[in-house]
């Protein structure tokens, strides 16, 4: 399941998110979206969970929840338009 983590703080690189999520169960793919041209965070990402199952339970857990003083928005990534 692909799982998509909006309104992250733009200090949070993909190791310290991949760390916990990955207390949910194994994480295939974490990637925080950059802008182009200045390669900063733009605030959200997309982590991708091979057990939907525990994807689901992170996604429970994690929406609402604070990171680095920010209220992450969690929920199921929807397919590219």
């Amino acid at each position: 399941m692909n799982i998509y983590f909006g309104n992250l703080s733009y200090k949070v690189r993909e190791n310290d998110l991949q760390g916990v999520v990955e207390e949910y169960g194994e994480v295939s793919s974490c990637k925080i979206i950059k802008d182009r041209e200045t390669g900063k965070s733009k605030g959200f990402a997309f982590v991708e969970m091979a057990d939907d199952a525990a994807a689901t339970k992170a996604i429970e857990e994690l929406n609402g929840a604070e990171l680095d003083g920010r209220t992450l928005v969690v929920k199921e990534a929807r397919p590219k338009a």
